[in-house]
């Protein structure tokens, strides 16, 4: 193997797999990433078992050729060279090394075979569908917050991925849960959509797509069976295994009853939740929503700080109430109202809330309250 690389284009290409790598590998291979020469291309191959990417990039290859080097000092050491190198890459076969030089930089760089990665071979995936970059970024960012951290309930460990129906229109529902909240987020059936299974995507997977289609323009091409799903735009090709395990009926969750509507404006509730939840304590964040008339007061009290009160108009209509919130959960759900006002309907101080963006119909959120 021996090819000549821009710089700029083999530290995007590597920035995108190496991320995959994990510090720590009891396979000595899999903190290796595998590049592939083959004309006029580099192709670049991370994994962890679970997830893969792939990734082509334009070279001058002199010679084709294929092995492994370890993914994160190569990283380190594109990273710094300087801007506007080109850099060589030669393996010596006889060494087990591959040999980098840049300008006035030499490096030699240990080899694993080829033969010892992971096979990454496509699985043919029955179920294909085309998402625009920013449906897809939508999806992720209105739910993933809420995606449960509790390694024992694994299955919550992702985003759940379904096809469903919403008043009479079939639509792609993304739903993710942590036990405390609920977002959920549904847009127009992508066509080829209709017969895919209801899939967990893993929580790597899903942060991984989100880093890599910030820069993508166009579509996105998702391919998926029970037990597998990949994702193809522009040069990159991410694939990963899907959770195994059963989501839970988040429907029941959804209440159906709650007749208290309270709408304020997002932004300054948010301020004020902010403000208040300085003086509650790092454990319960709590803070109290009081209710009375046109006037909601958010208020917190921790033993040993003090506390805190404060104000906000609201529209409200109903009898007075008091519930209670994780004030970081409050934020997480305000941050992804991206229009002006908020929709809390409410049934009482000890029954979940559901949270609307005032504008945008497609995501709801449910959050469970908390004793203040």
């Amino acid at each position: 193997m021996k090819l000549t690389i821009e710089r700029a284009a083999l530290l995007r290409s590597l920035a995108h797999v190496q991320s995959v790598v994990e510090r720590r590998n009891t396979i000595p291979v899999l903190s290796n990433v595998l590049l592939e020469a083959s004309e006029g291309q580099l192709g670049l191959t991370a994994t962890d078992m679970d997830l893969t990417i792939h990734e082509t990039t334009p070279a001058m290859v002199q010679e084709a050729g294929a092995t492994t080097v370890p993914a994160h000092t190569f990283y380190d050491i594109i990273r710094k060279l300087p801007d506007g190198s080109e850099v060589e890459l030669a393996l010596d076969g006889e060494k087990g090394q591959v040999r980098l030089r840049a300008g006035r930089s030499n490096f030699s760089l240990s080899t694993l075979p080829r033969e010892d990665f992971p096979s990454t071979a496509s699985v043919e995936l029955p179920c294909r569908f085309t998402l625009q970059a920013g449906e897809a970024i939508n999806l992720i960012d209105r739910t993933r917050f809420a995606i449960s951290t509790e390694e024992t309930r694994y299955y919550l460990n992702g985003i759940y991925l379904h096809a469903g129906t919403s008043n009479g229109v079939d639509v792609l529902r993304a739903v993710a849960t942590d036990g405390h909240r609920l977002a959920r987020f549904e847009m127009a059936l992508p066509e080829g959509a209709g017969e895919m299974p209801g899939v967990i995507v893993p929580r790597k997977t899903v942060n991984e797509l989100r880093k890599l289609i910030d820069e993508v323009e166009g579509g996105v091409e998702v391919a998926l069976s029970e037990t597998r799903v990949r994702f193809t735009f522009g040069s990159v090709e991410l694939a990963s295994k899907l959770i195994d395990g059963t989501f839970p009926d988040y429907e029941r969750v959804i209440p159906s009853g709650n007749d208290k509507v309270m709408s304020v404006d997002c932004r300054s509730f948010a301020s004020a939740v902010d403000r208040v939840s300085t003086i509650s304590t790092e454990k319960s964040r709590a803070v109290k929503l009081a209710l009375r008339d046109s006037a909601l007061v958010l208020s917190a009290t921790a033993p040993d700080a003090g506390s805190a009160e404060e104000e906000v108009p609201v529209h409200y209509e109903g009898p007075p109430l008091e519930i209670g919130f994780n004030s970081r959960y409050l934020l997480d759900i305000a941050q992804q109202i991206e229009g002006e006002g908020a929709e809390f309907t409410m049934a009482d101080g000890a029954s979940p809330t559901i949270v609307r963006d005032a504008a945008d119909p497609s995501a709801l959120y449910v959050l469970m309250p908390m004793r203040v």
